[in-house]
């Protein structure tokens, strides 16, 4: 089923809806408990044509720091002594219970490609196979729900972790990819498993995987430096690096799986993550509307989700086809020095760093909760 035939009362003109028609599948970049309560994300699903949610640390940490939802809990939890590693984790493994039941219909409507809900393992088991892979199954036992996937970092050794999941029937959101060197072993990672899985007895159709390419933090970091750079020819490729690169990632998927024919298996679609606009100068809907097309995901903050309504501005499918000029883009950048392996590397560090620091202030946040109450 495709994301338009997925897409139930919303407005069947709308923006959103167009952009289903297209081929890209609208996810949440965003879960709270409050959302879920207020009836928040229902609306979303039925008025915006909303078909799956994704989480990461950061997304936790906010939601858990403020207000007085999960107040009840954290109490009970206090009164049971419980560890704040284990609070966060029973936490949000509640909410993403409680999304993933919201979206079940949804689940079934689009033969389980999507209504999903994501739940990142603990960031910092980034660099270490055995604990990524542990987690990610105690997490798979724990959420106990069809509809749920497991994130897991495409770090060289998040990478084996990957093949080992998807091989036990985990469905796996690859996240963290920046560089499509980098997504070709994710790639690989994944018809490996799902080659195991296949040797394994396991149903197929049941798993499901989507690779998160991250775009706007490429542009704020390749933005920073055409700006040192300083020249017209510089200053001219502001804002297009995060596109070119997404559009090339694209260009690798098409070519990879057009002949990809296991029985029962599924495509691993790319997922546009990080869509939410650093540059007040850029359009807010811009990484939406310049990346869509047949087979993919994009899951946007609210506020990107809301300009993408108001702006109205869908230009049809932008990715099909756009390989060779983003390769255009990609040559004119490295002409006047940006040096793609050093971007990659830097990100790739900072976003790690990030949502390890963000775990690492919940953590703190909870912890001191769990004296108090």
């Amino acid at each position: 089923m495709t994301p338009a035939q997925a897409v139930d009362t919303a407005d069947a003109d709308s923006p959103l809806a167009e952009l289903a028609a297209i081929g890209t599948a609208t996810w949440l970049d965003d879960l709270s408990r409050e959302r879920i309560e207020s009836g928040n994300l229902t609306e979303l699903i039925e008025t915006k044509s909303v078909l799956g949610v994704t989480t990461n640390p950061s997304i936790f940490s906010a939601a858990m720091s403020k207000g007085h939802s999960y107040d009840d809990d954290i109490a009970a939890l206090a009164e049971k002594k419980a560890a704040a590693d284990d609070a966060v984790y029973e936490l949000a493994i509640a909410d993403v219970q409680a999304a993933c039941d919201v979206l079940s219909s949804v689940y079934q409507r689009t033969g389980g490609a999507d209504g999903r809900v994501s739940i990142e393992v603990d960031p910092r088991y980034s660099a270490d196979t055995e604990k990524t892979l542990a987690q990610a199954r105690e997490l798979w036992k724990k959420v106990d729900r069809d509809n749920a996937m497991i994130k897991i970092p495409a770090t060289p050794e998040g990478l084996p972790a990957i093949t080992a999941a998807l091989a036990e029937g985990i469905s796996v959101n690859v996240t963290l990819i920046f560089s499509v060197e980098r997504y070709r072993e994710v790639i690989r990672a994944y018809k490996d498993g799902i080659k195991q899985a296949q040797d394994n007895g396991l149903d197929l159709s049941k798993i499901h995987s989507v690779a998160s390419f991250f775009v706007s933090r490429i542009d704020t970091e390749i933005d920073n430096q055409l700006e040192e750079i300083g020249s017209d020819e510089a200053l001219e490729l502001r804002g297009r690096a995060g596109i070119a690169n997404a559009r090339r990632a694209y260009a690798l998927f098409v070519d990879e799986f057009s002949d990809f024919a296991i029985p029962g298996a599924h495509k691993q679609r790319p997922l546009w993550a990080s869509t939410g606009v650093k540059n007040p100068a850029y359009p807010a809907d811009m990484y939406v509307t310049e990346l869509a097309g047949p087979d993919t995901v994009n899951t946007m903050p609210e506020a990107t989700l809301n300009a993408v309504v108001d702006s109205g501005t869908i230009k049809g499918d932008t990715l099909t086809g756009a390989g060779d000029s983003a390769g255009t883009v990609f040559g004119q950048l490295e002409s006047i020095g940006i040096d793609f392996a050093e971007v990659y590397a830097k990100l790739e560090l900072e976003g790690i760093e990030k949502f390890v620091n963000a775990w690492e202030d919940l953590l703190e946040s909870v912890s001191q909760r769990l004296q108090r109450d």
